[in-house]
C-alpha cells in the first residue's frame, strides 16, 4: 500500500517538475543582458524574492524530492 502511494506521489512530482522546468526562462536571457551591460537591474538584485526565484527554488525542491522517491522505490524496502 505504501509503495503504491509513493509511486503516485512520484508521478505527480514528475509531472509538476516537468511543467516548472518548462516555465523557466532560458539562460540566454541572462547572457544578452550581460553583453549589453544591464545585468544589475532591479530584478537581478531581488531574484530570490521574484517569481523567477520562487520557480528556481521549487525546481530544486522538486528535483530533490524526485531523486529521494526514486531511490526509495528502487531500493526494494517497500514490498
Amino acid at each position: 500500500m505504501l509503495k503504491l502511494i509513493l509511486s503516485i506521489i512520484l508521478v505527480v512530482v514528475s509531472i509538476v517538475l516537468i511543467v516548472i522546468v518548462l516555465l523557466q526562462e532560458g539562460k540566454s536571457a541572462g547572457l544578452t543582458s550581460t553583453i549589453t551591460g544591464s545585468s544589475d537591474t532591479y530584478w537581478s538584485k531581488n531574484k530570490g524574492r521574484s517569481v523567477e526565484g520562487a520557480v528556481e527554488k521549487s525546481t530544486k525542491f522538486l528535483a530533490l524530492a524526485f531523486m529521494v522517491l526514486a531511490i526509495v522505490l528502487s531500493m526494494g524496502f517497500l514490498q
